[in-house]
């Protein structure tokens, strides 16, 4: 298999929906807590990144073995393993050895911290495989939104933060005399779900402009996602909801004093996402406007974690 096939079967280009909040975490841990470890974050880069890769892979096998049952041509031709006549067993081998690298590097990060990294990786490796594939995987149900953004927006951002602060008492698990005794630092968890708001919000937007897009089409091939359940008008209306959401997000980050006053910078992105957002209600079509969630995604998180960057920079000069 050439680098270039391989990168198509993982969809490298679609990497950036679980760097950003890992960088947006590693970034408010050096503004907020002034601490950074870098071998846990190389560790837990190399770890997401590998399981990524896995899982979209996964996906991609998992439809083309759907549509080679179905004798589905078209798809199988337009399928990277079709496309480019992979190899099956290839394809398998590639798959068990991302979730081999994942698995490995997450464990040497549980050593060199706790098990809440165990027990929250582990929740994120199930939930990951559970999303693209079993008998009906997560994506093709009405909650593929609400995982894909709590999971990749908040727990991607959460742990990136922790693994440099697994010391300062935020999650404490303790297991004595048969007791299990759990104690959370309840305010700064919810600070960090305050900060991965504007992610989960652009991440499970994503994935709503697909399904909105796919409406039709998904109702054919009896698909029920969220935008069959609450129709299509509500549906735009909470693409539209939860990028206002993300914006009321920041302003109160900064109310709070968990973020510099620099991000309300930010704000001033909403006029090309809101001209994304009207573009998308006007017409809903994979091929066009599709990638107006992901454009949007980009232009928000991507802002907020520059953003991010140069005040983290600025402070080691003043």
């Amino acid at each position: 298999m050439s680098i270039g096939s391989f990168l198509k079967l993982v969809e490298i280009q679609t990497k950036v929906a679980s760097m950003i909040p890992f960088l947006l975490g590693t970034m408010f841990t050096l503004y907020r807590y002034d601490n950074f470890k870098p071998e846990n974050f190389i560790i837990m880069f190399v770890s997401l990144l590998s399981f990524d890769m896995a899982t979209t892979a996964i996906n991609n096998y998992y439809d083309y073995k759907k549509a080679t049952r179905t004798k589905e041509d078209s798809y199988r031709k337009t399928n990277i393993i079709g496309r480019d006549n992979l190899k099956e067993s290839t394809v398998v081998g590639i798959i068990i050895t991302l979730v081999l690298i994942a698995i490995v590097f997450g464990a040497i990060l549980t050593v060199k911290t706790d098990v809440v990294v165990l027990l929250i990786g582990a929740i994120s490796f199930a939930t990951g495989v559970l999303y693209t594939f079993g008998p009906i995987p997560l994506s093709r149900m009405p909650l593929g939104e609400m995982f894909s953004g709590f999971f990749m927006g908040f727990i991607i951002l959460f742990l990136s933060i922790y693994i440099h602060i697994f010391d300062s008492n935020i999650v404490v698990i303790g297991f004595q005399n048969g007791i299990l005794n759990v104690s959370v630092n309840v305010v700064e968890v919810i600070y960090m779900f305050l900060i991965s708001i504007p992610a989960v919000g652009g991440i499970a937007n994503i994935m709503l402009a697909n399904n909105t897009c796919d409406l039709e089409e998904d109702i054919i091939n009896k698909r029920y996602t969220l935008p069959y359940y609450i129709g299509r008008n509500s549906a735009l209306g909470l693409f539209k909801a939860l990028y206002y959401i993300g914006y009321l997000a920041i302003i109160a980050m900064v109310i709070l004093k968990i973020a510099p006053v620099a991000v309300l910078l930010v704000l001033l992105t909403i006029i090309p996402v809101n001209k994304h957002i009207n573009m998308f209600y006007e017409k809903q079509v994979k091929s066009e406007t599709f990638v107006l969630g992901v454009k949007n995604f980009l232009i928000m998180n991507g802002a907020l974690l520059l953003i991010m960057i140069i005040v983290n920079i600025l402070s080691i000069f003043f």
